[in-house]
């Protein structure tokens, strides 16, 4: 007679069927959490809002800058420098008489150059080049803060032509010494403005003002008072207005709850 063997599963191995069982099925409810929190994450990190503060004030320059230049020219070099050194001397005792102190004037050195002729001749159909003396040049700069003075003597100082000068003058220039102080100023209030116009977006939207995730300053620029001047892209900057314009712009992301 032919013994059968029983070859059903003992309680051992249907314990390990069991317990493998479990920890898949843990598995997949914590693989379920981690997915759900990371959308939550993603979610939430998406609920931001972005504004643009800005800020302007108007400024009266506190500095003026004149820049003159003069010339001398002549087919001797010596006679033209010390034609140029009279002139020099002249403009000193000019500046001076107007109330220039020494400090407030810069004199540059002297540029040369040398001068020529072109000659075309017809029978040969060449040019020909001579040699046409020497020009020299200087300038004179003329730093103030002394701004009513500087502009009269800007207009007047042509005056100098009359007595051989060949004098160029052009309009002054205008600067600020104070520029960092309301740079620091116009971030500050732009800043607020921002933060002004973000809560006012979050409130009307149900929602509530969190931290500030990033703040960028924007462009800043100086434009004349009264002027069509545009913005640039990289910030324009005024020099030919006695009264002008500063403006700033900054951005803010801001997390709303």
């Amino acid at each position: 007679m032919n013994n059968t063997e029983n070859t059903a599963p003992g309680p051992t191995t249907g314990n390990r069927n069991f317990i493998g069982l479990v920890i898949i099925g843990i598995c997949i409810v914590l693989a379920g959490f981690i997915v759900a929190g990371a959308y939550k994450y993603k979610f939430k990190t998406r609920q931001t809002i972005r504004v643009t503060g800005s800020a302007e004030k108007d400024f009266t320059s506190d500095l003026v800058a004149w820049n003159g230049s003069y010339s001398r020219a002549d087919f001797d070099l010596k006679a033209a420098y010390a034609q140029l050194k009279q002139d020099e001397t002249n403009i000193k005792n000019y500046l001076t008489r107007k109330g220039i102190t020494p400090k407030q004037m810069i004199f540059s050195s002297v540029k040369i150059d040398k001068m020529f002729r072109s000659d075309y001749n017809e029978t040969t159909k060449s040019t020909t080049t001579t040699f046409n003396g020497y020009n020299l040049t200087q300038t004179v700069k003329v730093e103030s803060n002394e701004i009513a003075k500087v502009e009269a003597l800007s207009r007047e100082i042509t005056e100098l032509i009359e007595t051989g000068i060949e004098l160029n003058s052009p309009e002054p220039l205008y600067f600020y010494t104070k520029l960092a102080d309301l740079k620091l100023d116009l971030l500050a209030k732009a800043a607020e403005d921002a933060r002004k116009r973000a809560e006012t977006i979050a409130k009307n939207t149900g929602g509530s003002l969190g931290n500030v995730v990033k703040a960028n300053m924007g462009i800043f620029q100086i434009t004349g008072q009264n002027s069509n001047e545009d913005y640039s892209y990289g910030g324009a900057f005024n020099t030919s207005s006695k009264n002008k314009t500063a403006s700033i712009t900054v951005n803010l992301e801001c997390v709303v709850k």
